[in-house]
């Protein structure tokens, strides 16, 4: 006895544990009224249709044994029976409830799973947009539809449940004999089966009511590549009069059944339930296949033109591409001034050479600083300032790495070794002078262009597990040359464990009995968990769906991740419905699971980027800021849970400046925009149109090239805005069909734009795979691969990089090295081709130039950090000759790169920055001369180099 009862109150104690520690947890990031309105929604719909579940089936049980005959033991069947009546009779009330109980349980369980659907059905808001057929509110479908479709589930189940439940009584006790002589059924035992029947059959004709409505968000395998929802010719034609027409036979139907009352017969209800059922396979089935067959088959295109232009109207809409410019596009350069293309890229795009889903492990190498610190895989793009100009940014975050801790134990794993330090940020536009990223933030702590900023990184995209902070045990904060340096968490993020019951909960929901009675906990002591930016929104807001990629930015002297989150509903008539997980996937999510999309309602036909969110790094503090203030949706849900989504126009600056289009939202909308471009029924019909995403031809996987972001210039545009991009090639094909670009950057007024660029059909544009496959063809460049590769050299081909430039399409691809004993990749080559020519050099610049066959001329001089462009040629000997002595060491640093000789490398890497040193002192002090003492005056100067950067390296 008292191990039972021991083992009940550990049962409920565990519950309880699981109970508390959630409620503590959302009270700590101040969304307690998420819990407590997710947690009374749930409650009260578990006891309201526990309760009808368990009324309904008690009713009918207590109604059949009330209605039950005078037992008369004539046959063998009732005698058998009469044990049993005799063995549950002590019991019968024990047993009426526990039946009722068990079924309320399981039916109250089921109903609580439907709070979204409750919710979303008493808070909807109209979307002012009415479904083409039977000019009803989008949010009829979207938000009443489901609940409505839940109750009549419900009423199905209570029924069915009710006339088994009474069936078996009747049985029981003699209403109902199967072998006995007589009449099967007495007339109570009739009736009252006959009633139960009839609210099914009833129940039925409110579903065939229903159904007609469904039509409008059904899915059809009309065209098995469109998951095609909303009504075709047969539906309009066939199945919906059918509905109607079944309708009124079951509510015929069921009234024969009620008729049974006073008639006590079975043979009018019978027959009705027949001529329903035989309808039901003749008008229901039967007949809209006659129709498809006879009707539309023979002139499909014609029949289904109608409704395929609903389908394309309402799918554009629904995904946010209704407003998508496409324009027509050459693919071939009209320009023969190759000197004014050569000038015009710079002023098109700023290309980005530095890939961050390749330079991370490079990162890692250079910037780890200590082996309990990692970057992610795969890094993000951003914006930041310098000198008033904007310039693309390769950015991550040192993050704590427990694998990497020096010696693992609990006290190291949770209380010691807590939190990352600092940002890391290079050019995405250049490389030193080694094919190292030219670092705008580095060092430990981090200094750079980025300024004074929390650099504590509690919350991070690779903190998984717990810690315990701010009691006795001090943190390891970092460490520089004089030794470690120690902290105590300042913050008021995560739950205090000062109280005994919390610390028990704790022990208890993290089977870790330690924290309950280890002295590294006392005053202060606070636990961190759901630490990832992606769990605390989703657990803050359980009803958005949440993009794949959070990314970091400093953000007002703070580290803020930054997260896309998404309102969709598969509710939306005719638009046809898209799976998120497949659609999002390319070659960075099947590497790197982390950015896949996982939603709660994976298949959805309306999807809208209505909530960006920013996780603290250090605090982390969840903020919700409304972003689409017209999407009924999130309106929706606004209601649902007021206070927890602020306002747009509280978003700052600072913050606006790093928002940007997300790309799971991009990725679905491309993948849609491959049948939805065209506004033709007839051409959508024909598929003659149709386009594919191009898999990505820099690896293996087989896998849809993933969108890249860069600052660029569309044809229509006047400046470079920051963009995020993608191509098209026709269906089964590897040229190229379209290229695709959607304004990313939150502050323009173009924001979200999608631009299309359609290339002709007649032509023929290569495509990446195409270009890829040209790179690897030529002999020359065969040739310098296959040296860079030699030894134990590896090679990895960074990101495609496709710019439109003067009706022509520029294609740029960065070549990074393994090799020498280097666990990193750096930058060595870099592959451009336009109009068919191809070139492949060590610089941007060089490659570029060769293109447009510029090499001779001298070019701008370059900025800050900039390292593909050379320097500029002066008559001063001094000059002359340290010009000279870094070309000398350039062509040995060449030299020693083919015989994969990385030590003379470096040493030919160090003559070449003295060598320009000496070029950049003597051009200074003949600068200084020619203006005071009229000395002859270089007629070009290098910038300045900035501190941590080497010089550029001279042209070859």
């Amino acid at each position: 006895m008292t191990l039972g009862v021991l083992a009940a109150l550990g049962m409920v104690f565990t519950m309880f544990a699981g109970f508390w520690t959630d409620w503590l947890w959302y009270r700590s990031v101040n969304y307690s009224s998420v819990f407590t309105t997710t947690l009374w929604t749930k409650i009260g719909l578990f006891f309201v249709f526990g309760l009808l579940m368990a009324l309904a089936v008690g009713f009918n049980i207590w109604l059949a044994h009330r209605l039950r005959p005078p037992l008369s033991a004539m046959s063998m069947e009732q005698q058998n029976l009469d044990r049993y009546r005799m063995s549950i009779a002590p019991y019968k009330k024990w047993l009426l409830l526990g039946i009722t109980a068990l079924v309320g349980l399981i039916a109250g369980a089921s109903a609580s799973g439907q709070w979204r659907t409750w919710l979303m059905w008493v808070n909807g808001v109209a979307f002012g947009q009415k479904d083409p057929q039977f000019k009803l509110d989008v949010s009829f479908y979207a938000f009443d539809l489901p609940w409505y479709r839940f109750l009549l589930g419900f009423g199905f189940a209570a029924a069915i449940l009710s006339v088994i439940a009474a069936a078996l009584t009747h049985y029981l006790y003699g209403g109902l004999r199967v072998t006995s002589p007589g009449a099967r059924a007495t007339a109570a035992a009739t009736g009252h089966l006959s009633v139960l029947i009839g609210i099914f059959v009833a129940l039925k004709a409110v579903a065939y009511w229903l159904d007609r409505y469904g039509l409008a968000v059904k899915s059809s395998d009309f065209r098995a590549t469109d998951n095609w929802t909303g009504l075709r010719y047969v539906d309009a034609n066939a199945y919906l009069p059918a509905k109607t027409i079944l309708f009124c036979i079951a509510v015929i139907c069921a009234l024969l059944f009620f008729a049974t009352i006073w008639r006590r017969t079975w043979q009018l209800p019978v027959i009705g339930f027949g001529l329903m059922v035989l309808s039901a396979i003749l008008i229901g089935g039967l007949y809209p296949a006659i129709v498809q067959k006879f009707q539309v088959q023979p002139n499909e295109q014609a029949k289904e033109a109608p409704y395929v232009e609903k389908n394309l109207e309402a799918t554009r809409k629904a995904y946010g591409i209704d407003g998508t410019n496409v324009t027509d596009y050459s693919g071939t350069s009209k320009t023969e001034d190759k000197t004014t293309l050569r000038d015009d890229v710079g002023s098109t795009a700023s290309i980005r050479i530095m890939d961050p889903n390749i330079v991370s492990p490079t990162f890692q190498q250079l910037q780890q600083i200590r082996n309990y610190y990692a970057f992610p895989n795969n890094l993000d793009v951003d914006r930041y300032a310098k000198d008033g100009k904007e310039q693309d940014t390769v950015i991550g975050l040192r993050e704590l790495n427990l694998a990497g801790i020096p010696k693992k134990n609990w006290i190291n794993n949770h209380f010691r070794y807590t939190h990352g330090f600092g940002v890391v940020a290079a050019q995405g536009t250049s490389a030193d002078a080694q094919g190292r990223p030219n670092f705008t933030e580095s060092d430990l702590p981090s200094e750079g262009d980025l300024g004074t900023y929390e650099q504590r990184i509690y919350y991070g995209e690779k903190t998984d597990t717990y810690s315990i902070v701010g009691g006795p045990q001090k943190e390891i904060d970092y460490s520089d040359d004089n030794g470690e340096k120690t902290t105590s968490y300042k913050g008021d993020s995560g739950v205090n464990l000062s109280n005994p019951v919390n610390r028990a909960a704790y022990a208890v929901a993290f089977g870790e009995p330690q924290i309950l009675y280890s002295g590294a906990i006392g005053e202060g002591s606070r636990i961190l968990y759901n630490r990832t930016p992606k769990e605390r929104v989703e657990a803050v807001a359980p009803w958005l769906t949440i993009d794949g990629d959070a990314y970091p930015a400093v953000v007002n002297g703070r580290i803020q991740w930054i997260v896309d989150a998404y309102t969709t509903t598969n509710g939306y008539p005719y638009s046809s419905r898209t799976t998120l997980g497949d659609t999002t996937a390319d070659s960075l999510t099947a590497a790197n699971t982390n950015r896949a999309v996982v939603a709660q309602q994976n298949q959805v036909n309306y999807i809208r980027n209505s909530v960006k969110a920013t996780v603290d790094a250090y605090t982390g503090e969840v903020k919700l800021f409304q972003w689409d203030t017209k999407d009924p949706v999130l309106k929706t849900w606004m209601k649902a849970f007021p206070d927890t989504v602020q306002p747009k126009g509280d978003i700052s600056k600072d913050l606006m400046d790093h928002l940007r289009y997300p790309q799971d939202l991009f990725k679905v909308q491309r993948e849609l925009l491959t049948r939805y471009h065209v506004r033709d029924a007839t051409t959508f019909l024909s598929g003659s149109e149709v386009w594919q995403v191009p898999d990505d031809p820099t690896n293996r996987s087989g896998n849809a090239v993933p969108p890249y972001y860069l600052s660029m210039r569309m044809p229509d545009q006047k400046a470079q805005s920051f963009s995020l991009t993608t191509t098209f090639t026709p269906n089964g094909r590897d040229n190229l069909s379209a290229f695709m670009a959607v304004d990313a950057e939150a502050g323009a007024s173009d924001y979200g734009k999608i631009r299309i660029l359609k290339l002709p059909t007649n032509t023929t544009v290569n495509g990446p795979k195409q270009v890829q496959s040209q790179f690897n063809s030529q002999e020359e460049i065969a040739e310098s691969i296959r040296l860079l590769r030699g030894g134990d050299s590896e090679v990895e081909y960074g990101n495609l990089l496709t710019v439109p430039l003067d009706g022509g399409l520029l294609y740029v691809e960065p070549v990074y090295v393994r090799g020498g004993g280097l666990k990193y990749p750096l930058l060595r080559k870099v592959l451009v081709t336009y109009g068919g020519q191809t070139a492949f050099e060590n610089t941007l610049d060089e490659a570029l130039n060769k293109i447009f066959g510029t090499e001779g001329q001298a070019p701008e001089p370059p900025d800050e950090g900039d390292t593909t462009t050379p320097p500029p040629t002066s008559d001063n000997p001094t000059v002359q000759q340290a010009l000279e002595d870094a070309q000398k060491a350039f062509d040995a640093g060449q030299e020693a790169l083919k015989e994969n000789d990385w030590e003379a490398y470096g040493r030919a890497q160090k003559d070449l920055e003295d060598a320009l040193k000496r070029a950049e002192d003597a051009q200074a002090q003949a600068g200084r001369g020619g203006a005071g003492g009229g000395e002859s005056k270089p007629s070009a100067s290098p910038s300045p180099k900035p501190s941590g950067s080497p010089s550029p390296k001279p042209s070859s």
